[in-house]
């Protein structure tokens, strides 16, 4: 089932998620949800808070259209240890919609999570995959993107999404 994306400026995306208790039953179908969901939306990650859910769940999938979908679903998932090297790259975000800047990363970071089945598991991401791990973990503690921006660039990113709403809106009234 596709679910809402929220859009910043909406207080849940503010919000710290809680960790994912081992009795919950409802997990994998939300990680199917959150799956569907971002794929519809031509996105590469997407984290519950994004969906309204404050739980500490993150679904990412950096393969290229042209190659077969690689999904990987993670349940109270925490960078464990990172390179020292950073690098700038640009990114974006579903919940701040058509809006990119550029963005400091560590280059490489190793991630510890449960899967869909709740196995305990590690993972080591560098290029595309380590910006997604950073950017959704960011998600699960409240922060959006745009938080690693100056003032300024957040200022002029937050008024083009306003302009763009208002745009929007007013297509959808004629």
């Amino acid at each position: 089932m596709k679910l809402k994306i929220l859009e910043i400026p909406h207080p849940l995306l503010r919000e710290k998620s809680k960790e994912v208790e081992r009795n919950d039953s409802s997990i994998k179908k939300l990680l199917e949800d959150m799956l569907e969901t971002m794929y519809a939306a031509h996105g590469v990650g997407l984290a519950a808070p994004q969906v309204g859910i404050l739980k500490r769940i993150v679904v990412i999938d950096v393969a290229r259209e042209d190659e077969q979908p690689h999904p990987l679903f993670l349940v109270n998932p925490q960078i464990i240890e990172h390179s020292e090297e950073t690098e700038e790259c640009s990114e974006g975000c579903l919940s701040v919609p058509n809006q990119f800047a550029p963005v400091k990363r560590y280059v490489e970071v190793t991630v510890q999570y449960e899967d869909a089945d709740r196995n305990m598991k590690q993972i080591k991401g560098d290029g595309l995959l380590a910006i997604a791990l950073q950017h959704e973990i960011d998600h699960l503690d409240g922060i959006v993107f745009i938080d690693h921006l100056s003032k300024l660039r957040q200022k002029m990113i937050l008024k083009r999404l306003e302009k763009n709403r208002k745009r929007k809106a007013m297509e959808e009234a004629e």
